[in-house]
């Protein structure tokens, strides 16, 4: 039973779509929205520093969310505020917080992910970029692979390749 209970444990913290957002962003849509302020133009400034980072000063502070808030899939960040518009989206966004300060899974607060500041989560970004590049690259080389074994099967000599001198 305890093994259970930790396995779906680890099921539902895998299960977390986690993003890191500015905190002073954050704050200035909350307290936008609470005034009940929902102008594209005074949001717009502050949602620019969540779709693109690098916009955010390496010494402020990123608040983890959980995109499942949204209560939509999307690829991006880009995507949420072309479906969303930047109202929506900015809404969207505080319904992530929301959701993540909720810890529907009860997991341990030692456990659960930690702000972290801009320069940390550009690194993440980057890292993640990085592993991306290399998974493509990867996927590429396979299928040049498989395409040359099909000929081979098919009968059909290798293609060669150019000579570059």
């Amino acid at each position: 039973m305890a093994a259970e209970d930790e396995v779906g444990s680890e099921e539902a913290i895998e299960a977390q779509d986690l993003y890191y957002i500015s905190k002073s962003a954050l704050e200035g849509i909350q307290s936008l929205l609470k005034e009940g302020k929902k102008d594209e133009a005074a949001l717009k400034p502050l949602m620019d520093k969540i779709v693109d980072p690098t916009n955010v000063p390496d010494e402020e502070m990123m608040l983890p969310i959980d995109m499942r808030g949204v209560g939509q899939d999307f690829e991006s960040v880009e995507d949420i505020v072309e479906a969303l518009g930047v109202v929506g989206a900015a809404e969207a966004f505080v319904k992530a917080r929301e959701y993540f300060d909720a810890n529907k899974e009860g997991e341990p607060e030692d456990e659960r992910p930690k702000p972290m500041t801009a320069a940390e989560w550009k690194k993440v970004l980057e890292e993640e970029d990085l592993g991306l590049e290399g998974e493509e690259e990867e996927f590429i080389e396979d299928e040049e692979e498989e395409a040359e074994e099909d000929n081979e099967e098919a009968g059909e000599p290798p293609t060669k390749k150019a000579k570059t001198n």
